[in-house]
């Protein structure tokens, strides 16, 4: 007991041992000398306790004795960097790269032998359980596997054996060079494809739609037409006829009888002027450029009618399309007219005549 816990212990058995007798005085109404024969007394006692507590405070043990308490010593810090560790990804030959701070700390364990290289094991258990997360993740979500690393390597965790805990600080993780402009360029080409393939779906659901629905025969062009212009009946009926010729075109077939009628026969050519000079023979043929009346004359008057001049700059891409509606109503005949109009050769020169002699 400290030198203070004596004395109050001292005071404290005084006071017990003095009250009743001073109670006692005071009920007795005991003299003058009484009272300093009790102070004297107590005195004498409190001093005889206080010495016989030093003596006891001489055998008490040291090392039970209250003492205050000690700061602990700082436990020592194992830890080891790792840097660029290939891990795989869920797409084969794309491996991250993985860095990490690795820390741990051994485990008391008496079975097996002394553990000589416990920073291998270490870094042997966090890339485990690194590799379990980062094997079912995309190469290209290199950022979001990070962060799901962090949190998954930052709890200290024994290894199989229960040699150790280990976890990992400072978490990297991120894709080569190389790796990454590859990936960046699959990305493009496959955005690209769907987008294009997109488009094509597109352009054939607009051939299926004018080939097997509109141009499908007279009654359903018609119809089509006054859908899209129903103010304009009579324009309608005007247009009748330019409508069976361009569905007998799309579906390589002549007119239908019915309205045979309605289709305004082939004008003759012009006459030649005969005040002016003009060539004749064979020479005379080529500059006319006559054509015979047939399907060419029909497409002529669709063109027309369609509002094509001869210098249109759509008229190449009118007559592509046209051609794509024939072809995928198996229509090859009208087809191979179509391409023969718009692809095949322009009129002959004529030939130069020979200088005549004077």
């Amino acid at each position: 007991m400290t030198g203070s816990g004596r004395n109050t212990m001292t005071v404290f058995v005084t006071l017990l041992l003095g009250l009743p007798c001073v109670i006692a005085g005071v009920a007795q109404q005991w003299p003058r000398w009484a009272w300093a024969v009790l102070a004297a007394v107590l005195l004498t006692g409190a001093v005889v306790v206080n010495r016989s507590m030093s003596k006891d405070d001489g055998g008490f043990p040291a090392h039970l004795a209250l003492e205050p308490d000690l700061p602990l010593p700082p436990v020592p810090r194992q830890e080891v960097r790792i840097n660029g560790v290939a891990l795989p990804s869920a797409v084969a030959d794309y491996d991250f790269l993985f860095s990490a701070t690795v820390r741990w700390n051994l485990l008391e364990s008496a079975d097996g032998p002394a553990l000589g290289n416990p920073s291998g094991l270490a870094v042997d258990t966090v890339l485990q359980r690194a590799r379990n997360i980062t094997a079912r993740q995309p190469p290209s979500r290199s950022a979001l596997v990070q962060h799901q690393l962090d949190g998954a390597l930052a709890t200290m965790l024994a290894d199989p054996g229960g040699r150790l805990r280990a976890m990992a600080l400072e978490v990297s993780l991120c894709l080569s060079g190389p790796d990454l402009e590859r990936l960046t360029k699959l990305s493009t080409v496959r955005k690209e494809q769907d987008v294009w393939e997109h488009e094509r779906n597109h352009e054939r659901n607009k051939r299926d739609y004018l080939g097997g629905d509109v141009l499908k025969d007279t009654g359903s062009a018609v119809v089509w037409w006054l859908a899209r212009n129903e103010d304009r009946i009579e324009e309608t009926v005007d247009r009748i006829g330019v409508l069976a010729r361009l569905t007998a075109a799309a579906n390589n077939d002549e007119v239908a009888p019915e309205f045979q009628h309605l289709v305004p026969s082939p004008s003759l050519p012009p006459e030649p002027d005969l005040g002016a000079q003009a060539p004749v023979g064979p020479e005379a043929s080529a500059d006319r450029g006559e054509e015979a009346p047939g399907t060419g004359r029909r497409l002529d008057d669709v063109i027309a009618w369609f509002g094509f001049g001869p210098d249109d700059p759509d008229l190449a891409l009118f007559g592509t399309r046209l051609l794509q509606v024939a072809e995928a109503h198996s229509k090859t005949e009208a087809a191979g007219e179509i391409k023969a109009r718009f692809d095949g050769p322009g009129p002959e020169r004529p030939a130069e005549r020979p200088p005549t002699e004077e």
